[in-house]
């Protein structure tokens, strides 16, 4: 009983190619789905960007390049978008999770009181 799913599993496409990876999940209680590369020079997890109930984030590192979109609430689904493949680093593992979005900052953390 898989919580994520990720399509299409395996995907070969060649330079200049678009790329149209989809996530879902069903846990009622998640509302945000995460992206990740994984690539073979750097095998760390870099985190491409997210969509917080229907909020799109792409990290800095990523933007121009990649795309998310999606509703991680209510219809439970994400995409990850790459308008055409142009790096050797594009070649690459990709993951997605899902998980509640934290919300909130205490603002007295914000804040150091005057003595």
């Amino acid at each position: 009983t898989d919580k994520v799913h990720q399509t299409p599993t395996a995907i070969l496409k060649g330079p200049e190619d678009k790329v149209n990876l989809t996530c879902s999940h069903t846990v009622s209680s998640y509302n945000m789905i995460l992206w990740y590369q994984q690539s073979a020079q750097n095998t760390a997890l870099k985190l491409i960007g997210y969509v917080r109930y229907t909020s799109p984030t792409v990290e800095d590192s990523f933007k121009g390049r990649f795309d998310v979109s999606g509703d991680a609430a209510a219809n439970k689904m994400a995409y990850l978008h790459f308008p055409k493949v142009t790096e050797a680093e594009d070649s690459a593992v990709y993951f997605c999770a899902a998980s509640e979005a934290q919300c909130c900052t205490i603002p007295s953390l914000l804040y150091k009181n005057p003595l």
